[in-house]
């Protein structure tokens, strides 16, 4: 987990709303000199009736609702059903792979004092060192705490995937101190979710999840866990924000709250007014490790299918139909003549994937799904929560032109192994300058292949020179990089490149679109037009 400060709380002094209002009003307590009332002039001639101007409602705001008197009525039904889970694991000597969050399976290695070289205090702890960790040391045992909750009463339990990870043994404690041994029923990497079941004599009490696309900024919010194993801690804020990414996955979607949440509260159910968990409390944003009000769940309309299928079958299926997807920035909007940059370009299609079946293209940008509108960001998520063989209507911009494109999901297949990254190199002669837009480009030939390690085959234009200073080092453009398309038009040589710019040129474009490939895949990089003659 991130890391956070300590935060400071300094009281506030009371003033009456007497003094308040006099303060306000001369800056001051002072007493008032009593109000004389001045004679009363003598009434003068009656106007002519004017009759009554109309003036139409205003409508105001609805207010907000005041908060709770207590929350201890709503803690109280709901501490129950919240549990401390526990793990084991062993380390082998040479194991790397802890963490040091404090949530679950691991911590740092212990460094060495800083002692004067040569000196026996520097041998007795090298020496100390080498047989704790060394290849020859004993495994050890090592042990955390996390949070979870119950949401059947046959016992089964709710937590975050890295609180068990690796774990040998989990136990879960109850309100009551209990200890209850548990076993992992099933866990999910992408959204950090896992599902134990104890086996408990008599039925636990359970919570039930509310739905969290109702949840609203500004609503209250209650989170309860075991932050750094202080069992039952009770905790009350607000949503702070919806839909955060916070690059932790592809279906980063998550609720912020300022509800106090630190190490050991991963796992606990954020919970509304109501009882009812809209939120499991994952992840914190902090400079050392405590909570400074910036704490993320996962929502429980994300989560609660992937429950359900934990439940089940132990794994998760998503659905997928294989493409590789950027926002549409105003760049890119630019340099397709999109009038609104909104929607999902294709930058990349699985040769025999489902969108490859249904015809679309890169360049092509979806801009709704089942005629709801989406983003870039959006999409894979959105994806994943359809079933497999489900035909969905895609919303595709191509060329000017709004298409209706059916497309039937596919399952999610195993992550491949990534291609190797191009191995940058100096620049080729005889290519062609880009200028104004800071690189060069050169024809794919025998020796480009072997000096960018490419692939047999590959089309389009490798990158031989980008300047440090031009606006395509400022997109990430690199030697090694190949352009395969220009505003969605095939480029197979430098000559096609300079082409293709050049029209985009005469058309009074902002920006020119590069599908350009590399270790990491496609996408579309967006240039500006300006400066240069392109030659």
């Amino acid at each position: 987990m991130p890391l956070t400060v300590p935060v400071f709380f300094r009281p506030c002094a009371a003033v009456g709303l007497a003094a308040a209002l006099s303060l306000i009003a001369g800056g001051g307590l002072r007493a008032e000199p009593a109000v004389v009332p001045h004679p009363v002039a003598p009434a003068a001639p009656a106007a002519p009736a004017v009759p009554p101007v109309t003036v139409p409602p205003v409508h105001l705001p609805a207010p907000g609702r005041g908060a709770p008197d207590s929350f201890a009525d709503l803690a109280a039904r709901l501490l129950p059903a919240v549990v401390n889970v526990s793990t084991t694991e062993t380390v082998k000597p040479g194991d790397q792979d802890g963490d040091s969050d404090g949530d679950g399976g691991g911590e740092d290695t212990p460094q060495v004092p800083n002692f004067p070289e040569g000196s026996p205090f520097e041998k007795f702890f090298h020496d100390f060192m080498n047989r704790q960790t060394g290849p020859e040391a004993a495994p050890r045992k090592m042990q955390a705490l996390g949070s979870g909750f119950i949401i059947d009463p046959s016992g089964i339990v709710v937590t975050n995937n890295h609180v068990v990870r690796h774990a040998d043994q989990i136990t879960v404690t109850l309100q009551d101190n209990t200890v209850l041994k548990a076993h992992l029923l099933g866990h999910d990497d992408r959204t950090d979710l896992a599902v134990l079941k104890v086996d408990a004599p008599h039925p636990l009490p359970a919570v039930p999840f509310g739905d969290s696309d109702h949840a609203r900024v500004g609503d209250w919010v209650l989170a309860i866990g075991n932050p750094f194993g202080l069992s039952g801690t009770v905790t009350a804020g607000i949503i702070s924000s919806r839909g955060r990414n916070i690059e932790q996955g592809p279906y980063d979607d998550f609720i912020q709250t300022d509800a106090p949440i630190n190490k050991g509260n991963s796992g606990g159910p954020l919970f509304d007014m109501q009882g009812q968990v809209i939120g499991i409390n994952t992840a914190i944003y902090s400079p050392s490790g405590g909570s400074i009000g910036i704490g993320f769940s996962i929502p429980s309309a994300e989560a609660r299918g992937i429950i359900d299928q934990l439940r089940r079958t132990g794994k998760v299926s998503r659905g997928w139909i294989g493409v590789r997807i950027q926002d549409v920035t105003q760049d890119i909007a630019d340099g397709l003549g999109l009038k609104v940059a909104r929607g999902a370009l294709i930058a990349g299609i699985e040769p025999k994937g489902p969108a490859a079946a249904a015809k679309l293209q890169t360049g092509d940008v979806i801009q709704t799904l089942d005629g709801k509108e989406i983003d870039g960001r959006a999409l894979p998520r959105l994806m994943a929560d359809e079933s497999p063989g489900r035909v969905v209507s895609l919303g595709v911009w191509r060329h000017g032109h709004v298409l209706t494109v059916p497309v039937t999901v596919g399952a999610l297949p195993e992550e491949a192994a990534e291609a190797p990254a191009p191995k940058p190199a100096a620049t080729a002669q005889g290519n062609v300058q880009l200028q104004g837009m800071g690189f060069t480009v050169g024809a794919i030939d025998d020796v480009a292949r072997q000096k960018y390690s490419l692939a047999e085959g590959q089309k389009g234009v490798v990158v031989t020179a980008v300047a440090a200073d031009g606006p395509a080092a400022d997109r990430g453009l690199r030697p090694g990089d190949v352009i395969t398309e220009v505003q969605q038009s095939e480029v197979a040589s430098p000559a096609d490149l300079r082409r293709l710019v050049e029209a985009a040129r005469a058309q009074h474009r902002r920006s020119v679109l590069f599908l350009v490939q590399n270790g990491d895949g496609l996408r579309w990089v967006p240039l500006p037009l300006v400066g240069g003659d392109g030659k």
